[in-house]
């Protein structure tokens, strides 16, 4: 069976319910899973299962970039190790996957290669989020992940000005109901190659309400089987 290995944790997320949410959409597409706050451990995980795919959906970086971060440092402040950062980058370097959703373009922000294997990454100085708010999601419709998937909207945070690598794939956009001013639409689905292995990033999925919309979940389940390297004909039926 297809392993997925969830990461998960932070602050101001109910990641705990939404990595529920995610192992039992991850296991409607045949996967097992496991969900730890644990990047260590998760590193020592892959080592022993090469083909397992990787979930990043966590809110773990250094949090030095403001005081008002201060009093959750001790907690959820963490830059991964030399050997994780190896592991990982090992890992989608030899033909594993990665899925990275919504707020794991913010982690590992000491880490200059995480935004090489994500595809893009959350820039301090420039991007930025609207409140939670009503998101229109607008797909590629000949995209091997969209074909078929009808534009959608959904309650989350729409991410704006995201650092994306040249040769990421985007296929798809958010547009928010408010807060966007004059940056409109904004890339917010992409697939990226790195050495033998490749990565999707989402950047919508705040919470399980979220990550259980009908269409955002079918996204999900086909990325996952993707990265997995299944067939077009299993991603694009599931």
């Amino acid at each position: 069976m297809m392993q997925a290995l969830i990461y998960s944790g932070g602050i101001s997320h109910p990641f705990a319910e939404a990595a529920q949410a995610l192992l039992t959409l991850l296991q409607q597409a045949g996967f097992s899973g496991e969900v730890s706050e644990d990047m260590e451990h998760l590193a020592d995980r892959l080592r022993m299962n090469p083909s397992a795919l990787l979930v990043v959906h966590a809110l773990r970086w250094t949090m030095t970039q403001h005081e008002k971060y201060a009093p959750d440092r001790a907690r959820w402040a963490m830059s991964p190790s030399a050997g994780a950062r190896e592991a990982l980058r090992a890992h989608v370097a030899a033909g594993g996957g990665l899925l990275g959703l919504h707020t794991a373009s913010i982690c590992f922000d000491d880490w200059c290669e995480w935004r090489q294997l994500l595809g893009g990454h959350w820039d301090w100085t420039h991007s930025r989020h609207p409140p939670l708010t009503q998101v229109w999601v607008s797909l590629a419709p000949e995209h091997p992940l969209a074909r078929g998937v009808a534009d959608f909207s959904l309650i989350d945070e729409a991410y704006c000005n995201l650092r994306i690598t040249a040769d990421a794939d985007v296929f798809g956009w958010v547009e928010a109901a408010e807060g966007l001013g004059t940056t409109g639409r904004q890339p917010a689905c992409w697939t990226h190659s790195y050495g033998r292995g490749r990565a999707v990033y989402i950047s919508v999925g705040h919470d399980a309400a979220s990550l259980q919309h009908p269409a955002l979940s079918r996204l999900l389940r086909r990325s996952a089987l993707w990265l997995a390297g299944r067939p077009n004909g299993i991603v694009e039926a599931s």
